[in-house]
């Protein structure tokens, strides 16, 4: 047990000295190996190379700014064939779905009680006039015997009222023959307009009712001219109205500019003019109702169809445009990025309206002759450098041009 302590307290102090060698070992190696370029502060990174983009200069042109409309197209007259009087229909004289003209008959109704009808009241005209003539004569003859006193007064009178009563059953007569004639005339139906004719809603044998009530034959619309109607909202309203307050030759022309194309068609090929402006905007929309009449002599356009339509009367002005392709979206906003003369870009907010001609019109945000991005919108960032490559700003020009044309190159040919 006396030799045991001696021996604790000697390893005891062997392993802090064998620590404290560890420790300065390692404090030498790391000064040692540390040299001096690893020393130092690393050394600054190299800026990034520029991006290549292209670009197009702003153009400015004048144009005349359209307003496009979604509508249907209406005919102007629509008529709903109904029969004046009652019977069977004999026979159908039309094609559905055929060309009419007006005046051309479309239904026979049995015409055989009407014709009995007609010969009955001309015998009734003709036993009237035969009762008048005998009170003409029984008149003449009572005036000479009253001349001659062979009569009384009373008694020519008589004779005086059986003249003018027969003369009321002749009128009466007469009357009762043209009605007949007319319903004679009413079992054949014809078109009252010309145009269109759908198919024929009651066929041969079935009964016909006259009047309102009865059931509708079949239908003709017109076909030239033919109205389009669209709901312009309030804004729009507001500024056509306040174009149609200038004098006609600040606005250029009297009546406000209007064109149609079809779902199948391109662009806006027919010209109308505006006939009708409803009286007031609808609350629940806040539209107003629009009609426009066009020309249809070819008969391609039919009631119904869906319309294009665009609408300028702003007359002719100066406009800033720039190809689609350079417009980005941020969020809400719409922007482009503008190229300097230091080669590189910066964020542009710009206001934009219609396409006209293939380019979009800039309201606000850029200027003609800058140049901003078309090509590269995503690769680049505000302050980014880039390597601009020029290009024409119109596609029609792009389509002409061989190749593009680096912007140091464009310069240079510009300056010479």
């Amino acid at each position: 047990m006396a030799l045991s302590k001696p021996s604790f307290r000697h390893s005891a102090r062997g392993a802090w000295l064998l620590a404290a060698a560890a420790m300065a070992a390692a404090g030498f190696s790391h000064f040692y190996f540390q040299t001096p370029a690893t020393a130092a502060a690393p050394a600054k990174a190299a800026p990034p190379p520029a991006m290549p983009v292209t670009v197009a200069t702003v153009l400015e042109r004048p144009i005349t700014e359209w307003d496009e409309f979604s509508g249907r197209l209406e005919a102007t007259d629509r008529v709903d064939v109904r029969s004046r009087v009652s019977g069977y229909i004999e026979s159908v004289h039309f094609v559905p779905g055929s060309v009419v003209g007006k005046g051309d008959t479309l239904f026979i109704i049995d015409p055989k009680p009407f014709a009995a009808e007609v010969s009955r009241a001309e015998a009734t005209v003709a036993s009237a006039q035969a009762r008048l003539a005998l009170t003409v004569s029984e008149l003449a003859r009572a005036q000479r015997l009253l001349d001659e006193q062979a009569i009384a007064q009373r008694e020519f009178e008589e004779r005086q009222n059986a003249q003018r009563d027969a003369q009321a059953a002749l009128q009466a007569a007469q009357a009762s023959l043209d009605i007949a004639r007319l319903n004679l005339g009413y079992t054949r139906i014809t078109a009252p307009i010309g145009g269109r004719v759908g198919r024929a809603e009651v066929t041969v044998g079935n009964l016909v009712a006259a009047g309102a009530g009865g059931a509708m034959l079949t239908s003709i619309v017109s076909i030239s001219p033919i109205y389009a109607t669209f709901e312009a909202d309030e804004q729009t309203f507001l500024k056509y109205a306040a174009l149609a307050k200038r004098p006609t030759a600040e606005r250029g022309k009297a009546s406000v500019p209007i064109h149609l194309g079809l779902a199948n068609e391109h662009g806006h090929t027919r010209e109308g003019r505006i006939e009708f402006v409803d009286n007031a905007l609808d609350p629940q929309s806040g539209t107003i109702r629009v009609r426009a009449v066009f020309d249809n002599r070819d008969g391609a356009l039919t009631p119904g169809l869906f319309a294009r339509l665009k609408v300028g009367g702003a007359g002719v002005r100066p406009s800033v445009q720039i190809d689609d392709r350079a417009v980005g979206t941020d969020q809400s906003k719409k922007f482009v990025f503008v190229v300097g003369n230091d080669q590189r870009v910066s964020y542009r907010e710009v206001k934009l309206g219609p396409v006209v001609d293939g380019l979009r019109v800039v309201r606000e945000g850029l200027l003609p002759g800058e140049s901003i991005v078309v090509n590269g919108v995503q690769r680049v960032r505000p302050g980014m450098p880039v390597a601009p490559t020029q290009t024409p700003m119109d596609a029609r020009a792009r389509a002409g041009t061989p190749g593009a044309t680096p912007l140091a190159d464009a310069k240079s040919v510009a300056a010479s």
